[in-house]
């Protein structure tokens, strides 16, 4: 049995002390939009902040957590979708798959914290998950429109080339 504290709410998970934090989110806590991708940290899919920090939740046993650590999972980021860099990623059009969008919502979120004005450069090295649609510079111009409130013009390559 452990205790987490998942988008402000205290849960009670019945789960052996190994088990990824990632599995605990979906099959106990019931919250499906951290995805499952490579199970080794690698690809981002599983993405949520813990302690406001971004971190692979498939790579975090359980029984590491304390009840004090604060989980936010892409449900937690907003309720209806209103958090900037949710916003800026509908108005882009950035997924294609749409997979591996959660972890890269809340990794950009989470370098928008730390960087409210970032470079291509701060975005390229921020955003070390894996898109398998190729959809990177649509996610740096969503990043940017984010950081800017969503005023920004945002031109991606597609549209230079029309």
């Amino acid at each position: 049995m452990a205790k987490l504290n998942v988008n402000g709410k205290a849960f009670d998970v019945k789960v052996d002390p190994d088990t990824p934090l990632l599995w605990a989110i979906r099959e106990q806590v019931g919250l499906t939009g951290t995805k499952y991708g490579c199970g080794v940290a690698q690809c981002g899919a599983c993405s949520v902040h813990l302690n406001g920090e971004l971190a692979r939740s498939c790579a975090i046993p359980v029984s590491t957590l304390k009840p004090t650590d604060k989980i936010v999972t892409i449900e937690g980021l907003s309720r209806d979708g209103s958090h900037p860099v949710q916003k800026a990623w509908a108005a882009v059009d950035v997924p294609q798959c749409g997979y591996c969008q959660s972890g890269q919502i809340m990794a950009a979120a989470a370098l928008l914290k730390k960087k409210p004005k970032p470079s291509d450069t701060d975005i390229d090295t921020a955003m070390t998950n894996i898109c398998r649609c190729g959809t990177y510079q649509r996610i740096r111009a969503a990043v940017h429109m984010a950081a800017s409130g969503g005023t920004a013009a945002v031109t991606t390559n597609s549209q230079k080339k029309a």
